[in-house]
């Protein structure tokens, strides 16, 4: 330490403490365009509809409901997750149809797509967190290696949360020839860990880029992003649309239901598959809200409940049923006060009701939207009998039409 180091600013020292894991704050050119951004007002990206990102209520009630013994266990699989040993076997053959989609855990997916290979939001780090000693910790192994996947032509990702963007599996794909398609201000995080900005398309929603024989839009989505105790929001978020010759898939990221995925639908569907937000909602915020009337800060809505995530995936196929639904973002980590085995068995009942048809592979396994979809509830003989808060009583009716609006808190994001 030199004798002019008391004279720095605090916030360059606390930069300069920041580990790796925690990425970069953009910068220089990549902050101007930021600026330039629309979608970037009074110093933060905004949501395109109100959206609180922080939980309502007690803190300490929440801690009590989350670090209670009996809370904690229904919130593990009770067994072990019955994971698809995914072989380069597996993946080697071009599938059949022109397009497959391994679900990797949470909300990892590779989709091969008219002869391209998408893999979204890769985290194959063993937590979900800055910190190798803590954070949530995987609940089942990875499929297969990163190594053993094969070439990949994009990798995208969503937002900068630990749960979709990790650093260990981001610098084993540096080492590759892929290209990495980010939201606008993410780029800064993938270049500190050694991605060569020749590599990075980074986009502004509605932008599009343009790789190989598929063309990759940045959707808006509704929700926050952060990797630190300072949040500035200043890295955008976003659900991803892509579009081949033949097929189109969209992968929602984390979000809260809004009224844009009509809109989304309209401008890039209708979809061969979606991939949709399902779990980490919680029970903490009971509100039941039956409108989408845009409320700024009327209640956190930062991710979906399995019947939101099936509104919008209709909302994205022009309200009806059409393409495969597969649910992401449950199962491998656990990172909300609901039941492990909630959101599969609440969006098996939703897509019943609405005559949807899912697609519920175990981790590793390849499926094709047009061929036999794997719908065997395998997590029953891992999940005690579950309440089924979301149906109504038997001789009721539902309480509305529209799904009830929960809360929720995304521990794998600000530490």
């Amino acid at each position: 330490m030199t004798g002019a180091d008391h004279l720095l600013p605090l916030r360059t020292k606390l930069r300069s403490l920041r580990t790796a894991p925690f990425g970069a704050d953009p910068a220089g050119a990549r902050m101007e365009r930021i600026r330039r951004s629309p979608h970037f007002v009074d110093g933060s990206f905004q949501n395109p509809v109100g959206a609180r990102t922080r939980p309502s209520g007690s803190t300490v009630e929440f801690a009590k409901i989350y670090f209670q013994k009996e809370q904690r266990a229904r919130r593990t699989p009770d067994g072990t997750v019955p994971v698809h040993p995914t072989t380069l076997a597996d993946l080697a053959a071009p599938p059949v149809s022109g397009l497959r989609l391994t679900w990797m855990g949470h909300s990892s997916v590779l989709a091969e797509i008219d002869g391209s290979r998408v893999l979204f939001d890769p985290v194959w780090g063993q937590r979900c967190s800055p910190f190798p000693f803590a954070g949530p910790k995987r609940l089942h192994p990875t499929p297969v290696p990163l190594a053993a996947l094969g070439p990949v032509d994009v990798v995208v990702i969503s937002h900068d949360h630990y749960d979709h963007l990790d650093l260990p599996t981001i610098r084993a794909l540096a080492g590759t020839d892929t290209v990495f398609a980010v939201p606008l201000g993410v780029g800064a995080h993938l270049e500190r860990w050694g991605v060569p900005a020749g590599r990075l398309r980074e986009l502004d929603w509605n932008e599009t880029a343009t790789v190989g024989g598929i063309r990759l839009t940045a959707t808006p989505a509704r929700h926050f992003c952060g990797r630190g105790l300072r949040n500035q929001q200043h890295t955008l978020w976003a659900s991803w649309a892509v579009v081949g010759p033949e097929h189109r898939i969209y992968h929602s990221g984390d979000t809260g239901y809004f009224p844009g995925f009509r809109d989304i639908g309209a401008e890039h569907g209708p979809f061969d598959a979606t991939m949709i937000q399902i779990g980490a909602y919680s029970e903490y915020w009971p509100e039941n809200h039956t409108d989408y009337t845009p409320r700024p800060g009327a209640w956190p809505d930062i991710h979906m409940t399995p019947a939101e995530g099936m509104r919008a995936h209709l909302d994205l196929q022009g309200g009806s049923p059409h393409g495969v639904l597969l649910p992401i973002h449950w199962g491998t980590f656990n990172l909300a006060p609901h039941a492990w085995a909630e959101p599969a068995e609440w969006t098996k009942d939703a897509g019943d009701e609405a005559d949807q048809p899912l697609a519920f592979p175990r981790p590793g396994e390849p499926f094709e939207p047009a061929g036999i979809l794997p719908v065997e509830p395998w997590w029953r003989p891992l999940s005690p009998a579950l309440a089924r808060p979301w149906r109504p009583a038997e001789g009721q009716a539902a309480a509305g039409p529209a799904p009830a609006a929960r809360g929720d808190l995304d521990l794998a994001g600000e530490r």
